[in-house]
């Protein structure tokens, strides 16, 4: 399994040493046969300009989740991009610390690249989370 990380602010909450570790954990779990993913962790700014470019949202958002599919060397499970200020903003808001909010998010990405969507599946998504968050986030 690759996972490429991109963290080009060098937000501390998002170092590789501390996000591969549990993800690398949780995709073995959840994804076993997928060959790769990406994620990148951004800004309000960007995450702001690819809300209104894929989802027509003027605003930034936590997380969007872009699902993958087969390629030459597998399934590359998607590609994930998180606004860590935003993150910042929730975990405070929640009293939890920001590793926690960044791997709830994640795990809500990676929820939507194994193809659930909370919008049209009658919580069936919202169910799975709330028992994968038990398990994996529970510090």
């Amino acid at each position: 399994m690759e996972i490429v990380l991109q963290n080009p602010r060098r937000y501390r909450e998002a170092a590789a040493g501390r996000v591969r570790p549990w993800l690398e954990q949780v995709m073995a779990a959840l994804a076993p046969g997928a060959a790769s993913l990406g994620v990148r962790f951004t800004s309000d700014a960007e995450m702001r300009r690819l809300n209104a470019r894929h989802r027509g949202q003027d605003r930034t958002t936590d997380v969007l989740s872009f699902p993958g599919g087969p390629t030459a060397d597998g399934r590359h499970l998607g590609d994930l991009v998180i606004a860590v200020p935003q993150a910042r903003r929730q975990a405070r808001a929640a009293g939890h610390g920001v590793a926690r909010e960044l791997r709830a998010l994640l795990l809500h990405g990676l929820l939507h690249c194994l193809g659930y969507d909370h919008e049209t599946d009658r919580g069936e998504m919202r169910r799975r989370e709330r028992r994968l968050r038990r398990r994996w986030l529970d510090d």
